[in-house]
């Protein structure tokens, strides 16, 4: 993702500015939490403990999960009603099932030729295409077009969108359960595209649409297919690294370069 910082960058920003405590997300009243200390001290051993008291901040992990596993149903019914990449988009500016969505600026939908032959996935908006509405237009953004440059592609002739589509707070990583709502939407999106490969950029992408627990660096450089029932045949699939994680780590840009040219290798007819 565009303008990501490195977990041990932010460690180290809060260390440089004096902070040496961490506070939990959800706020704590303490003077409660006092009470029923007190309230248990006093009590006498043979005393039942009364019923515990709902804590409206965490609902039960049985009714999280079936509320997340009914938004998904929805995300999934609501995608496969659209037959149009128009139809698509609108869906999912009017889609409301995600919190990250009201804090994002923008739905970044796609970019590039719909009917090119290769479409390209990342993971998630940075901050500039949060503010410009499409995907890999930051510095990571630069890089990709540099990237699909040397194997002759551009704008024109390739697409590009992101699993997620709106950004995550602070350019984080999208958590497990927003990815799985959004994913029945990328997989209509890949459906009505109907390209000829998908080119993964980055662990998040590969992990959401390959289905595999292996990181980045032992899915990337191997063919894969994407089945879809959308789709008319199998469609293959690249794994490599995101532009975002090249910018940090040049020297993995050798192994990427490797990738592409297996990409330019396979739209000139060359075997897998």
């Amino acid at each position: 993702m565009d303008g990501a910082l490195h977990p041990h960058d932010i460690l180290r920003w809060y260390l440089e500015a004096g902070v040496d405590e961490t506070i939990g997300e959800t706020p704590v009243d303490r003077y409660a939490v006092s009470s029923r200390a007190r309230e248990q001290q006093q009590r006498p051993a043979s005393a039942p403990p009364p019923d515990p008291v709902p804590d409206r901040h965490h609902a039960p992990p049985a009714s999280a999960a079936v509320a997340a596993s009914a938004i998904v149903g929805t995300a999934a019914h609501i995608a496969a009603g659209c037959s149009s990449l128009a139809e698509l988009r609108v869906a999912l500016e009017g889609f409301d099932g995600l919190a990250l969505k009201r804090a994002a600026a923008s739905t970044v939908f796609a970019d590039g030729n719909p009917e090119a032959a290769v479409m390209c996935i990342g993971e998630a908006p940075g901050q500039e295409e949060d503010r410009q509405g499409r995907p890999f237009v930051g510095a990571s953004g630069k890089l990709l077009d540099r990237m699909l440059n040397s194997i002759g592609l551009d704008r024109d002739t390739a697409y590009i969108t992101n699993v997620v589509p709106w950004r995550p707070p602070a350019n984080r990583k999208p958590g497990p359960d927003e990815v799985a709502v959004c994913l029945p939407f990328l997989s209509r999106h890949i459906e009505l595209v109907d390209p000829q490969m998908l080119v993964l950029f980055g662990g998040a992408a590969a992990s959401a649409l390959l289905a595999k627990a292996e990181g980045i660096n032992r899915l990337r450089g191997r063919w894969f297919e994407y089945n879809s029932p959308g789709l008319p045949r199998p469609v293959p699939v690249l794994a490599t690294f995101h532009p975002a994680y090249l910018l940090r780590t040049p020297e993995a840009k050798r192994d990427a370069w490797r990738d592409l040219l297996m990409v330019r290798k396979k739209l000139d007819g060359g075997g897998r």
